[in-house]
């Protein structure tokens, strides 16, 4: 009887060991051939990348963080209306380098209802550019923070104080949400 020669055990590739990436739905996405909506999240800010593929690795062809958000009088948090505010942006800058169509990549987070992925597409689409998508994926008055000014108007003034200070310290009045968010949006269409 003859003897195995080879290893009994193949590791598989480290970035899936270390649940980074999934390759299935990787190749899936590569194989459309249409560039890919990159969006990560991290505690206080997003990242929104458009990326197309290479042999030789990925391209990317757009991409901006929630911090450059600052320079249109935003203060960007890990919320709705800063995910639908930085892929608007990153939409624009795409669309600026020949970015007519995308697929939105989720990477390794679920696909939720509202989840801020949806609303960064949202703001991509919103800037010209074609996506498949399904409809109501996100609620359009969560973009525009109207429940977050709600909520800070239904507060007193010291928990208002309290719950909203990093706000607060940067300018920010949590009070007037949506007019910050439609100004904040008319200066990325002005500039972008």
């Amino acid at each position: 009887m003859a003897r195995a020669k080879g290893p009994k055990y193949e590791a598989p590739f480290r970035r899936r060991r270390e649940n980074v990436t999934n390759y299935a739905k990787r190749l899936a996405l590569v194989k459309g051939g249409l560039p890919r909506m990159v969006v990560r999240k991290g505690s206080t800010s997003l990242v929104v990348q458009f990326v197309e593929y290479t042999p030789t690795g990925d391209k990317v062809i757009a991409g901006i963080s929630s911090n450059a958000l600052g320079k249109f009088k935003w203060a960007p948090r890990a919320n709705l209306p800063t995910a639908y505010l930085t892929g608007l942006y990153a939409g624009r800058l795409a669309k600026k380098k020949g970015v007519k169509e995308f697929v939105l990549d989720t990477g390794l987070y679920p696909p939720v209802k509202g989840s801020l992925l949806f609303a960064a597409q949202k703001g991509a689409m919103d800037s010209g550019l074609g996506s498949p998508h399904g409809e109501g994926l996100v609620d359009e008055g969560r973009i525009t923070g109207s429940h977050i000014e709600e909520y800070a108007k239904s507060l007193g003034d010291d928990d208002y104080k309290r719950r909203f200070s990093s706000y607060l310290k940067d300018g920010f009045k949590p009070r007037e949400f949506t007019s910050h968010f439609s100004s904040a949006k008319e200066a990325i269409l002005k500039e972008a």
